[in-house]
């Protein structure tokens, strides 16, 4: 082979490794273009999951404080059961 036909297809592969990597930036720069769409659903997503956690703690905290009562009845109808079994 010729040191132009080297030359040649030197020339060649360097051209298609440029039309590869051009080809790359493309679809990098439309990936790119839709971060913030994408970026304004993840943080709507966060606002929505936030509300819901609390949410679920304020009813835990309604549901602590209805056990709570519910054991103190419970204690207090065991109490009078083993009174009234004792007389």
């Amino acid at each position: 082979m010729s040191r132009l036909e080297l030359a040649q297809n030197r020339f060649l592969a360097a051209l298609e490794a440029v039309e590869n990597a051009a080809a790359t930036v493309g679809e990098t720069l439309d990936q790119a273009a839709k971060l913030p769409e994408r970026l304004a659903g993840l943080e709507s997503e966060r606002d929505r999951l936030t509300a819901r956690i609390a949410e679920l703690e304020e009813e835990i905290a309604a549901q602590s404080g209805l056990t709570e009562e519910v054991e103190g009845r419970l204690d207090g109808a065991i109490g009078e059961i083993r009174a009234a079994l004792a007389r």
